[in-house]
């Protein structure tokens, strides 16, 4: 006769093979819900490093997303695209100005992203880019004056004497033929302004050369491989001065 448990009628064999049955069933429970956590978990990891990948964005150790850096590099196509849009009048002149120095300053990409947004994007490259004509490497103005402004192809040396007139040389939109460009300047009771973009190296000797004092000290740094641009000017009664911006001139009476 089988021994029962406790006089409630169910034999000892019987109750203790249920109480294993039970056990065993919890411990698959509690298996089955740490496999599903560790699933959750790794679909969780996954989606974070999905996003971490989106827009120039990854993910730091601690898991949130961080702004990629920018390089000199790309700071400098950036303003090169600046300068396209300002020689294809869809900037003026402050804009130009503003948009190339936040470039210089931007820290990550989404800050160079956003002084593009309302831009077209630029034209896929065919084949060499078309070499603009030169101006030549002379220009003399007598009780007249010389204007070079938009797109034109600058010489690595160019002179320019005025007498009793006015010289206006603009380079921000214009293509540099090489690395260091040297500007002779001669003012004979006049006045010659040049205008350089923010993203060059500007370099001064002679006697009546003069620098806009807000360009002094841009508040950026230039990369070392920076157009540079050497100004030797000698003026009598007169200037020469160079700026990033076109200079504020009086109203004239009428």
């Amino acid at each position: 006769m089988a021994a029962t448990d406790g006089g409630a009628g169910v034999p000892q064999d019987q109750r203790e093979t249920a109480d294993q049955t039970a056990a065993e069933g919890a411990v698959a429970g509690d298996l089955a819900r740490t496999d599903s956590g560790t699933a959750a978990d790794s679909v969780t990891a996954a989606d974070t490093g999905t996003a971490g990948g989106d827009g120039g964005r990854s993910v730091s150790e601690s898991g949130r997303a961080v702004a990629t850096r920018a390089s000199d590099r790309e700071r400098d196509a950036v303003v090169q695209r600046v300068q396209d849009a300002f020689a294809e009048g869809r900037l003026d002149d402050d804009e130009f100005d503003e948009r190339s120095r936040a470039a210089l300053t931007a820290r990550t990409h989404a800050d160079l992203d956003a002084l593009l947004a309302d831009l077209p994007a630029a034209p896929p490259a065919t084949g060499p880019a078309p070499v603009l004509p030169g101006p030549g490497r002379f220009a003399v103005a007598l009780k007249s004056s010389v204007r070079r402004a938009g797109r034109w192809r600058v010489p690595e040396r160019y002179t320019t004497v005025v007498y009793k007139g006015g010289g206006w040389l603009d380079l921000r939109a214009a293509e540099l033929s090489g690395p260091v460009t040297t500007f002779l300047a001669v003012a004979y009771k006049s006045r010659v302004t040049i205008l350089v973009p923010p993203n060059v190296r500007v370099e001064m000797t002679g006697l009546g050369v003069t620098q806009d004092v807000h360009d002094e000290d841009p508040g950026y740094r230039l990369p070392a491989d920076a157009p540079v641009i050497h100004v030797r000017g000698i003026a009598y009664k007169g200037t020469v001065e160079i700026a990033t911006r076109p200079p504020e001139r009086p109203a004239l009476r009428g």
